[in-house]
């Protein structure tokens, strides 16, 4: 399976969630784990990476 946005269970893009099941975790911890990213590396680099992969992740179907 490549990795790759989804679609079912998608927040704002669904690029956490499309990782999460790429890599069989918890959605919601994992969207737990960006925002605490966020917090600490600041929170406009880390909207700037997430727009980049929004972009280049494929979606589902």
């Amino acid at each position: 399976m490549a990795l790759s946005r989804d679609n079912s269970n998608k927040i704002i893009a669904g690029v956490c969630s499309g990782i999460a099941r790429e890599y069989k975790w918890d959605p919601t911890l994992l969207r737990l784990l960006a925002v605490v990213l966020a917090l600490v590396t600041g929170v406009v680099p880390f909207i700037i990476v997430y727009v980049v992969m929004w972009v280049i992740m494929p979606e589902d179907g």
